[in-house]
């Protein structure tokens, strides 16, 4: 498969909410004893349509999530929303996890996974059946996600690409 173009987004003037995965602490023995440290997957999105994912490693937890929600906002990606569901099937791996997303009717609501779904929600998406195929490794599969999404190409470009009328590409 070729390499995705990722539609950027800058972060400046977007108010965007966070939502923590998970967090994971690391204990690394030495002569003095142990020594405790935190690392934080968060995600972050202004559920209209912007998501992005990062991670945060510090002393402490709160700290940890300070740092991830830096790094998730400078990668940040533009999602296609239509009706409150995505524009058509998508299938994206990462590492052992794969991840499968599919549009749904209105008033389905989010049918994911946790980690999957704290993705689905933060890009503002109501409507959508998903299912982690592989690895449940949560870092993996909210890559996989945002991938997935990164991946999915609304039908006004497609109909352009094609020199075909939008009413050929989508019913609805």
């Amino acid at each position: 498969m070729s390499k995705a173009i990722f539609n950027k987004v800058k972060g400046a003037d977007l108010e965007l909410k966070e939502k923590v995965v998970s967090i994971n602490r690391v204990v690394k023995t030495t002569k003095g004893g142990r020594t405790f440290s935190f690392s934080a997957l968060v995600v972050v999105g202004n559920e209209k349509g912007v998501v992005g994912h990062g991670l945060g490693k510090a002393k402490e937890v709160q700290e940890a999530i300070t740092k991830g929600i830096e790094d998730a906002k400078k990668n940040l990606i533009k999602v296609p929303i239509m009706h409150g569901t995505i524009p058509h099937d998508q299938l994206a791996k990462e590492g052992a996890a794969k991840v499968f997303i599919r549009p749904a009717a209105h008033g389905t609501g989010v049918i994911a996974g946790g980690s999957m779904r704290a993705v689905l929600e933060s890009a503002g998406i109501t409507d959508v059946l998903s299912k982690n195929l592989g690895s449940a490794n949560p870092h993996n599969v909210v890559k996989a996600t945002v991938k997935a999404l990164a991946l999915l190409r609304e039908p006004i470009t497609i109909a352009k690409t094609r020199n075909l009328k939008l009413s050929r590409v989508f019913n609805g």
